[in-house]
């Protein structure tokens, strides 16, 4: 991962904190772009950019909790590290198992927060290879014929050949081979490799 081709987006309404956080993290070498506002940041903000944020609780209009359910409801993977004077127990608990990477009180340690930011960027990193892999993932399963999408669902669902036979009403030499053609298509060689694959696309039985 280079920290060069990523960004640090970072909303706090306090102008002193704002120039503090931009300056640190600068002086890392990190891309940043600064907000006073969830609404500025909205309207700037492009998901095609590889990024974290460093956002602060106590925001107007939006505040951070909400901004983090906001972005969750739109599908937008953004790691976030929250930066509160004035939080709490709950309110932490809140935010991480909302998908938060961290949530660090005011004043805030500078090795404290770049560690937190360094996570933030790794776990964007691995979102975005996720995205990706189940991409071609999708793609070539849409290669298969509709009789092999149901065959490689009910392989991926556990059953044996003979099963899937009975279940599709054919022999178990034509499964056999759908099956060899399903794995050809989808790349693969081992059979975990496939259920692995059927289980980050949502395949279910009888798909």
């Amino acid at each position: 991962m280079s920290e060069n081709n990523s960004t640090i987006f970072i909303l706090d309404d306090e102008p002193g904190m704002l120039k503090a956080l931009m300056r640190l993290l600068k002086a890392e070498g990190f891309t940043v772009q600064a907000f006073t506002s969830a609404k500025a940041f909205l309207e700037s903000y492009s998901p095609e950019t590889l990024s974290c944020m460093v956002l602060d609780v106590a925001m107007p209009e939006l505040n951070g909790l909400e901004l983090q359910e906001h972005l969750t409801r739109s599908g937008l993977l953004l790691p976030i590290v929250f930066l509160t004077g004035h939080g709490d127990i709950p309110m932490s608990v809140q935010a991480i198992k909302a998908g938060a990477v961290d949530f660090l009180t005011k004043p805030v340690k500078d090795a404290d927060l770049l560690r937190a930011v360094r996570a933030a960027l790794q776990r964007a990193v691995e979102q975005r290879e996720l995205i990706l892999e189940i991409a071609s993932l999708r793609q070539r399963y849409n290669s298969l014929t509709p009789r092999e999408s149901e065959v490689m669902a009910l392989v991926v669902a556990g059953h044996l050949n003979k099963q899937i036979a009975a279940d599709l009403g054919t022999g178990e030499h034509t499964i056999k081979v759908h099956r060899a053609r399903v794995m050809e298509k989808m790349g693969f060689e081992a059979l975990a490799d496939l259920v692995r694959a059927g289980e980050r696309l949502g395949l279910r039985s009888g798909r």
